[in-house]
């Protein structure tokens, strides 16, 4: 059993299972956990160095060792302390032992969170011998030479830290919903496209649609279902080769008007998520003509043939029929990219008036507050 993976994997479907709508309201996060579930990490980088020893695990070959250094009875004077764990690994490795770091099941956790390595409390500290009467790890502990490896404590409850940005993106009101609500766009059949450094898709759907194969998720928004996925396309392949004053100037030259004959595949590395999941889909960047202006006409032309194509997937998929795509992000500025959009979609396609993700977050935290009073 691969525990490591699997509290990861438990702790980010439990967050992903928070219903859109109350994300912005979480105000704290906590977590419960075996004390002396005990991991040792690398403290530079969190990873674990050995696998994890379970709350219920002894460990004998250690309990000599702590008792001869231990008051009589303390705690610790179990084979299944956290101490007595940390001695038995203390006496196996031979390596590592400089970059060590010892954490408890939460205090990983957490850390995967927040993001500050190194943090426990006197709960979970307790049975690797911290006394919480004086708030202070004890001499007796702090001669050993392993005692390089405990952890700061804190009192429970105290606020370590806020979310580490991209958990917040991950778990929290993400851009692409968030561009979504600011652009109100209300009615199903209404999309945000947001193109950003990738290309992200939301279209408000009566019909709820999962499906791995292309990348394609929903989330809820009160009755109805955001619908759709990110592609590695975007604005970050476009910066590989050209400045923001480049974009600017050869988009002025670009008729949108006259499709491109060059077939891409825009990708800033291999592996594409949505409208296909492929790990191992190749950048098709190539052949490049002579002039720039035509070349960044073939890469944005492509884009929106992949921004049409993950719509068309959705609509064969049973979603609601997109009928009207606002367009938040960076690339919302590009009126002749719009306009390339919109011949390629068939749509009409519109600047959001709202573009920016925070708004949308504002709108979301400002229901919340409008149920809280009722």
């Amino acid at each position: 059993m691969d525990w490591v993976r699997s509290w990861r994997a438990a702790l980010f479907s439990l967050l992903e299972d928070v219903p859109v709508h109350l994300r912005p309201l979480v105000a704290s996060i906590s977590i419960d956990g075996t004390s002396a579930t005990t991991l040792i990490v690398d403290r530079n980088t969190g990873e674990p160095l050995w696998r994890p020893f379970l709350y219920n695990e002894s460990c004998p070959d250690a309990l000599p060792t702590v008792k001869s250094v231990a008051p009589a009875n303390h705690t610790v004077c179990s084979g299944s302390s956290t101490l007595c764990k940390l001695v038995s690994w203390w006496n196996i490795e031979e390596s590592n032992k400089k970059s060590a770091l010892l954490l408890h099941q939460a205090d990983w956790l957490l850390w995967l969170l927040h993001g500050k390595l190194g943090v426990s409390d006197y709960n979970n500290a307790l049975k690797v011998g911290y006394d919480p009467a004086s708030d202070s790890y004890p001499p007796w502990l702090h001669s050993q030479p392993y005692s390089q490896l405990l952890p700061s404590v804190i009192a429970p409850g105290t606020s370590i830290g806020n979310l580490k940005e991209d958990i917040r993106t991950q778990f929290g009101t993400t851009d692409s919903i968030a561009a979504f609500l600011a652009a109100r766009a209300t009615q199903p059949g209404k999309a945000v496209t947001s193109l950003g450094s990738t290309l992200a898709i939301k279209l408000l759907s009566t019909t709820r649609i999962d499906d791995a194969r292309f990348g394609v998720y929903s989330h809820r928004l009160d009755d109805k279902w955001l619908v759709g996925g990110a592609s590695n396309t975007g604005g970050a392949v476009l910066k590989q080769f050209f400045t923001d004053e480049q974009l600017q100037k050869l988009s002025e030259q670009i008729n949108p008007m006259e499709a491109s004959p060059l077939d891409y595949y825009p990708l800033k590395a291999v592996g594409e998520r949505f409208p296909v999941a492929d790990p191992n889909l190749v950048p098709r960047l190539h052949p490049r003509p002579e002039s720039d202006v035509e070349y960044l006409h073939g890469i944005l032309e492509s884009i929106a043939h992949i921004e049409a194509t993950a719509y068309n997937l959705l609509k064969d998929l049973g979603a609601t029929q997109v009928e009207e795509v606002f367009t938040a992000g960076g690339g919302a500025k590009n009126e002749k990219w719009t306009k390339i959009r919109e011949r390629v979609l068939g749509l009409p396609v519109s600047r959001a008036k709202q573009t920016e993700a925070a708004y949308g977050a504002a709108l979301l935290a400002l229901k919340g507050a409008q149920h809280h009073s009722c």
